[in-house]
C-alpha cells in the first residue's frame, strides 16, 4: 500500500502496477526538495510492497519534467559548497534508488524531458516517448553540468552522441534519442499511457526475483574480470535454479500453465 499524503506526486496503483505521475503542471513537474524527498518516499514503500511488481513513471500536464525548479535554483546561487553538496546528494538518492530498485521501471516520457528530468531516462530499465517528447541536457546552458545523471546515461547510451549532447545542450525529440540509445520505444501521443501499461503487462508475466536478479547482473557483472563473472555468474543460476520461483516456473512450463505469479489479465 502506497500512502496518500504526497503534494507532488499522484500514485495510482493499477493492479501490480504503480504508476507515479510528477505532478506540478503548472511548473513543467520541475522538481524542488520537496518532490525528490516524496520521490525517495514513494519508492521506499514500493520496495517493501511485494504486491507492487512494476513501476511506471510519467508526467501531468504537457511535461515530463523540466529538471530543477526556478525558485529552487535562485536559492542555491546563495547556497555554499556544504549546501549545495546536501542538495546534489537529493537528486543522487533519487536516480540511485530507482536504478537499484528491485523491481522494473518504465518512464512514460509524455512531453519535455530536460536537464534533470532527463536522470529518470537513465536511470529507468524501460524508456517509451510520445512522438511529442523533446529532450535535453541543458545544464551547460547555465554554466552547470548533469553530474548526478551522468552514471546513469553513459551506461545506458555510452560516450559517442551522448557527449555531444552534454557539451552542447541542445535540444533534440525523440528519433534522436532513439538514435542514441537514450529511449527504447516512440509510440504515438495517444497511445503513450496504454503502451506503458501494455509493457507493464509484459512485465508481470516474468518472474519478479529472476527481474530483479537481471537488474543485478547489469550492476555487478560489468565491473567484473571475466574469471570472477565465470564464478559468480554460474553460483547465480544454480541458486535460482533451486529457488521456489524457478521451480514454480519450471513446473508451470512442463505442465502447460501459467505460473502462479502470472496475473489472469495483463495489468492484473
Amino acid at each position: 500500500m502506497i500512502g496518500a499524503d504526497f503534494t507532488t506526486i499522484e500514485p495510482e496503483l493499477r493492479g501490480a502496477v504503480a504508476l507515479l505521475w510528477l505532478n506540478r503542471p503548472e511548473v513543467h513537474n520541475a522538481f524542488n526538495a520537496t518532490m525528490l524527498q516524496e520521490l525517495v518516499e514513494v519508492l521506499r514503500q514500493i520496495e517493501a510492497d511485494p504486491a507492487i511488481r512494476v513501476v511506471v513513471f510519467s508526467g501531468r500536464g504537457k511535461s515530463f519534467s523540466a529538471g530543477a525548479d526556478l525558485n529552487w535554483m535562485k536559492e542555491m546561487i546563495h547556497y555554499g559548497y556544504e549546501e549545495n553538496k546536501q542538495d546534489a546528494l537529493g537528486i543522487s538518492e533519487l536516480f540511485y534508488r530507482i536504478y537499484t530498485l528491485g523491481k522494473p521501471v518504465i518512464a512514460a516520457i509524455n512531453g519535455a524531458a530536460i536537464g534533470g528530468g532527463m536522470g529518470f531516462v537513465g536511470a529507468s530499465d524501460i524508456v517509451i516517448a510520445s512522438d511529442r517528447a523533446r529532450f535535453s541536457l541543458s545544464e551547460v546552458r547555465i554554466g552547470v553540468v548533469p553530474a548526478c545523471i551522468s552514471p546513469y546515461l553513459i551506461k545506458k547510451a555510452g560516450e559517442g552522441m551522448l557527449k555531444e549532447l552534454f557539451i552542447t545542450g541542445r535540444r533534440f525529440g525523440p528519433e534522436k534519442a532513439l538514435e542514441a540509445r537514450l529511449i527504447n520505444h516512440v509510440v504515438a501521443h495517444d497511445r503513450l499511457l496504454d503502451f506503458s501499461l501494455e509493457m507493464a503487462g509484459e512485465l508481470l508475466a516474468c518472474g519478479p526475483d529472476a527481474v530483479a536478479m537481471c537488474k543485478s547482473l547489469f550492476r555487478h557483472v560489468p565491473e567484473m574480470d571475466l574469471k570472477t563473472a565465470y564464478d559468480y555468474t554460474a553460483d547465480v543460476i544454480a541458486r535460482m535454479r533451486i529457488s521456489p520461483e524457478a521451480q514454480e516456473g519450471m513446473r508451470a512450463f512442463l505442465e502447460k500453465r501459467r505460473p502462479a505469479w502470472c496475473p489472469a489479465e495483463p495489468n492484473g
